[in-house]
């Protein structure tokens, strides 16, 4: 299973996060995902650079495979913008670029006013979208009058010498369907192996990526207070992360999740062994890749942590 490291564009600067890239690299990480967000969850995370100018500075700096996690390609930005977007970026990369795609969450794709659909035409937009980027990456001049989107003499110039890859994030059976027929990966958060089992039941074949929040600290309790502070909203229930539309609404409902549901959801300290478990958890899912991100400014130290204690003890 290969292991790589989550950039979290909510809770740092484009800056920060180039210097994470590297440290990955540097401490044996084989791939990097990178969030694309308007807003961050809450307040406290403080940060949410544009995605597309961070994935050129870190093609600069690594030679590291690099996917968004994921990227909404229907509201905020028109699918024939983020189709140039990829490909530039594929270029970039010299071909190291996944593009991820998932139906989104209103705390991003509200904020040009636009109504925030129902789930179900979420997911028929996303999937008239990605169609739309697959024809746009073939190069010819596309014009394209869809239920949902219109494109008038459209065509990308910039493309990398193989079409992007295009992975989609599902969290639900609906989701799970479009991923396997649409896309050519799967993107899920959490060890949900009965979610791999249904991608690959309806005919899914490509890897099944899914990311893990770890919080290390000298001690459990510091890591726990840090991850509690940062990341609460990781310990909301539901659709609540689709359809609360501001970073203020998040905290209100955050306000009930506990410092011991953190505790249990997210690997805390310095017990390098909980780490350990935890990889395997997603590789007996059936997870192909698993992306790790570091709550807090202590990257350096957990880079160092996870190089010594933790890789020594993965074996999968």
């Amino acid at each position: 299973m290969k292991l790589g490291y989550f950039l979290s564009s909510e809770e740092h600067g484009p800056r920060e996060l180039v210097r994470h890239a590297r440290m990955a690299d540097d401490h044996g990480f084989e791939a990097l995902w990178i969030s694309d967000h308007y807003h961050p969850w809450n307040d406290e995370q403080g940060q949410s650079p544009f995605v597309w100018g961070t994935i050129g500075a870190l093609s600069e700096t690594v030679s590291l495979p690099i996917t968004t996690a994921v990227t909404c390609p229907t509201l905020r930005i028109h699918p024939a913008v983020i189709a140039q977007a990829a490909a530039t970026a594929a270029v970039q990369c010299e071909g190291r670029f996944v593009l991820g795609v998932g139906s989104g969450e209103a705390l991003n794709e509200h904020v040009l006013g636009t109504h925030w659909p129902s789930a179900d035409v979420r997911l028929e937009m996303l999937e008239e979208a990605i169609g739309l980027i697959r024809t746009l990456h073939q190069g010819d001049e596309v014009t394209h009058h869809g239920k949902h989107y219109t494109v008038e003499n459209a065509r990308v110039y910039t493309l990398p010498e193989r079409p992007v890859p295009i992975y989609v994030s599902a969290f639900g059976p609906k989701a799970v369907k479009l991923a396997a027929r649409c896309g050519d990966g799967y993107i899920c958060v959490g060890p949900s192996g009965d979610l791999v089992q249904q991608y690959r039941s309806e005919g899914g074949r490509g890897p099944a990526q899914s990311g893990l929040k770890v919080c290390y600290a000298e001690s459990e309790e510091d890591a726990v207070k840090t991850a509690h502070r940062l990341w609460p909203n990781d310990g909301l229930p539901g659709e609540l992360a689709q359809v609360l539309p501001t970073p203020r609404h998040f905290e209100q409902a955050s306000e009930l999740v506990t410092p011991e549901m953190i505790r249990s959801s997210i690997p805390c300290g310095p017990d390098p062994e909980k780490y350990a478990e935890k990889i395997k958890e997603f590789a007996d899912a059936g997870f192909d890749e698993v992306y790790v991100q570091q709550i807090g400014t202590n990257q350096q130290e957990f880079f160092e942590f996870w190089a010594k204690e933790v890789t020594p003890l993965i074996d999968v």
